[in-house]
């Protein structure tokens, strides 16, 4: 019997007559890299947000480790163990590359405001081993010497790193990456590639990706679901998904899929 660590059942999500989610089903095996694709306005980032917290569902339901997500908060969810970057980088802008890490950190401290202004013997330890355990995130995304470093100023490449070594703070089980190659050169979106590869091999973490460049996707998922206007049209191996002419007509046009010869990692 699979294990699976997310469970989305028959779930909706409706913004007045748009339907963005519509009755889908979708779950991911424990450990496993996963891909939701589709064109623009298929439905995919609004998914990812029914997933963290940031919209509530209309219908259906959602599990995470055997628990139900409706009615969770944001940072409850984060707390059980789903951490996400965002399609637009999001850091911290006036603070450094350790300081957005250490924020990442925040769901399991137990420092309070006011045992920080009395400046407890306890807070000083956890803020040591906050940012011990940052330096050694920032080392392992290779940004080892960059700690402080303004945000802004790491180049492009190295700000989608930090992003991920934000989401990584807060020991995620599930990690979900929203484009995470976008605005790279081939060889960036080369090594990013294999950084996420790494991330589930070293960490043991389960990976759900949303990513438009088709070869990276087909080069390191295991499975991929495809979205068209908030419905699954398709989901499989990469070599099923890169054959179906449902996909191929979503991504090309009907006449593309007739011919049946265009492959859409091109």
């Amino acid at each position: 019997m699979a294990d699976y660590l997310l469970e989305a059942r028959s779930i909706r999500k409706q913004f007045g007559g748009l339907v963005a989610v519509n009755t889908l089903d979708f779950f991911i095996e424990r450990g496993s890299i996963v891909s939701v694709i589709g064109p623009n306005g298929a439905g995919k980032t609004t998914f990812f947000n029914c997933i963290t917290g940031f919209y509530q569902l209309t219908q259906g339901q959602i599990l995470f480790d055997g628990k139900p997500l409706e009615g969770r908060s944001a940072d409850e969810i984060t707390k059980l163990g789903i951490s996400r970057t965002f399609q637009n980088i999001r850091l911290f802008n006036n603070m450094t590359a350790i300081e957005n890490v250490m924020v990442g950190q925040e769901a399991h401290l137990r420092s309070t405001w006011w045992a920080a202004v009395l400046n407890l013997p306890w807070v000083r330890q956890e803020d040591a081993f906050s940012e011990k355990r940052a330096r050694e995130l920032l080392s392992f995304v290779g940004l080892k010497g960059k700690g402080d470093w303004m945000a802004t100023s790491l180049p492009y490449g190295a700000q989608r790193r930090l992003e991920i070594a934000r989401a990584l703070a807060s020991k995620p089980k599930l990690l979900l990456l929203d484009e995470p190659t976008a605005g790279m050169n081939p060889s960036e979106t080369a090594e990013t590639t294999e950084f996420i590869r790494q991330l589930r091999n070293d960490l043991g973490i389960t990976i759900l990706l949303i990513e438009h460049d088709m070869r990276v996707v087909m080069g390191i998922s295991e499975k991929i679901t495809v979205l068209d206007y908030g419905k699954k049209i398709a989901e499989g191996l990469p070599h099923e998904i890169q054959a179906n002419p449902l996909v191929i007509e979503a991504y090309l046009g009907r006449g593309a899929a007739a011919s049946s010869k265009i492959e859409i990692s091109d």
